[in-house]
């Protein structure tokens, strides 16, 4: 299983202490210097049965800076890909990867019924 994080996110690290709290095996990607892929975005996007939105961190200072709640509207699926893969600060974190799920953000609930 690998889990995107930013380490100075606090959601990060509290998400990271959970996972070590239940000795769930994982790799750590930092999504910064390692920001998600064009391809392997769209993967996971399939892949999660999620809305795309759910993959913009709608909280980030980038997010807001470059007026993204207005514009992502016009744009198409593969121009939002195109987006996040261009800086890992618009991609939602954690994000994790599992062999035929993906997550979100860390809701615990969510996490417990995915990861145990």
């Amino acid at each position: 299983m690998l889990v995107l994080v930013y380490r100075k996110c606090s959601t990060c690290q509290k998400a990271l202490k959970w996972l070590e709290d239940r000795n769930v095996e994982f790799e750590e990607r930092p999504i910064v210097e390692d920001n998600p892929s064009f391809d392997e975005l769209s993967k996971w996007y399939k892949m999660s049965g999620l809305p795309l939105k759910k993959f913009f961190n709608t909280s980030g200072l980038l997010y807001k800076e470059m007026g993204l709640k207005d514009k992502l509207a016009d744009m198409s699926e593969k121009e939002q890909l195109k987006l996040l893969a261009t800086n890992g600060m618009l991609v939602k974190r954690p994000l994790v990867v599992g062999d035929d799920f993906v997550l979100t953000g860390f809701k615990e609930t969510e996490w417990e019924g995915s990861l145990l």
